[in-house]
């Protein structure tokens, strides 16, 4: 006879419960938990979670970084980045696996910061943030400058003295911002881009100091943000970056048009010295009073060489000249004008020769007459034309013969005649 499967002492446990009981085990049993190894597989959906394996030489463990966990992060996680996480043991029920609940994560051999500084660097730098060829020139003699840095610290005391030394015809106005700790970079930010809204506006601002004193690489974080340069990159207004001392070398440092190697150097770059702008006026006045005395000399020499022309020293004589071509002149018209009158008289009494030969009178002159009737002036020319009792008018050479017609004949009896 068999025996009885299972024994009646033992417990038969469901899947669940088996998961839960090794779910509890593990949970309570690797809390917290330290892991090293390497990054593979990395996942990052769109929840904001980043699923990963870390590896070693011996085996995978599944790991899971939630979205509030992946937010606090400095740096980006990457496959083979070798790092060390703390977290807990968690078992994923529905599959029936264990993974890591990653809480913290710290890279390997390196702090996080200066990972993220890196990364950071990195990625801006293929973007052309720090180009030389964008970056904008500082005015010559600023007008208006803004400090955007906080109120109430030492470096916003130095920057105001220098500028106050150095040009005291500058309007400086101050931005006040907070400038470390959390929601400190996007306060700077925010800051570099109303700034840059009023100047669009008319504020007319000409240069923006952004940066503040010493302090560690956390105390200058907010300096190394992202928001904080792409705000820089987008400023229209030239921007001098002026952070912690000369050996600090943040990324605004890069991003700015100028950086100051401390805030007091920063708003010396961006202000003339007075004392070497007096000396360069002093300079250019002298310089100027060279060129101008050069130039009167010059035109001094001019005007002797213009004055010992003849032109001027006998200034009628080409008046004369010219007289006397004018008088030459109206000979010669006058004569050629006596010439031609002389030749027209005498077309004109050759023409009135030939109408006076020509003429009625002429032929009247030789014996013959001109006979009209003397009430309408007609010519008789035939004996029709008049009556007996008409009184006729006839023209002779020497004067007029008045008649009346007593008879007419035909021709025939006149040839008799």
């Amino acid at each position: 006879m068999s025996a009885v499967f299972p024994p009646p002492a033992v417990k038969v446990f469901s899947v669940g419960e088996l998961t839960r009981a090794i779910k509890n085990v593990l949970e309570e049993g690797f809390t917290p938990v330290w892991v090293e190894g390497e990054v593979s597989n990395l996942a990052k959906p769109n929840s904001g979670h980043l699923y990963l394996t870390l590896k070693d030489e011996d085996a995978p463990l599944k790991a899971v970084v939630y979205r509030g966990v992946a937010l606090r992060m400095r740096f980006d996680l990457a496959d083979g980045m070798r790092v060390i996480v703390r977290g807990r043991l968690t078992v994923y029920a529905p599959r029936g696996e264990y993974q890591l609940q990653i809480e913290e994560v710290q890279p390997k051999g390196i702090g996080p910061l200066e990972l993220a500084y890196r990364q950071l660097k990195e990625k801006l730098s293929a973007q052309g943030f720090f180009d030389p060829a964008r970056k904008k020139k500082l005015p010559r003699i600023p007008r208006r400058i803004v400090l955007v840095t906080s109120p109430t610290g030492s470096a916003v005391r130095d920057m105001l003295e220098i500028l106050s030394r150095r040009w005291p015809v500058a309007d400086v106005w101050v931005c006040p911002v907070r400038v470390q700790g959390e929601g400190a970079a996007q306060e700077i930010a925010d800051a570099v881009r109303l700034l840059n809204r009023l100047h669009s506006e008319g504020a007319a601002i000409d240069v923006l100091i952004v940066g503040r004193g010493g302090g560690s690489l956390e105390d200058l974080w907010a300096f190394n943000e992202e928001v904080v340069a792409r705000a820089i990159f987008a400023s229209r207004i030239p921007i001098v970056s002026a952070v912690g001392h000369e050996d600090d070398y943040t990324i605004s440092d890069l991003v700015a048009d100028v950086r100051g190697l401390t805030p007091s150097e920063g708003a010396e770059k961006v202000t003339p010295d007075r004392a070497a702008v007096m000396d360069w006026l002093e300079k250019l006045e002298t310089r100027l009073r060279g060129l101008l005395m050069m130039q009167l000399e010059a035109a001094r020499d001019r005007l002797y060489s213009l004055a010992s022309r003849r032109c001027f020293t006998v200034p009628l004589e080409r008046i004369r000249e010219e007289e006397r071509r004018l008088d030459d002149w109206g000979e010669r018209l006058n004569r050629v004008m006596r010439q031609r009158l002389e030749t027209a008289r005498r077309k004109l009494e050759a023409e009135a020769a030939r109408l006076e030969n020509l003429s009625p009178l002429k032929v009247l002159s030789r014996g013959y007459s001109l006979t009209l009737k003397e009430a309408n002036r007609a010519v008789v020319r035939s004996t029709t034309q008049v009556r007996p009792g008409d009184r006729l008018v006839t023209r002779v050479g020497d004067g007029l013969i008045v008649s009346r017609v007593e008879e007419t004949t035909e021709s025939n009896e006149t040839a008799t005649l």
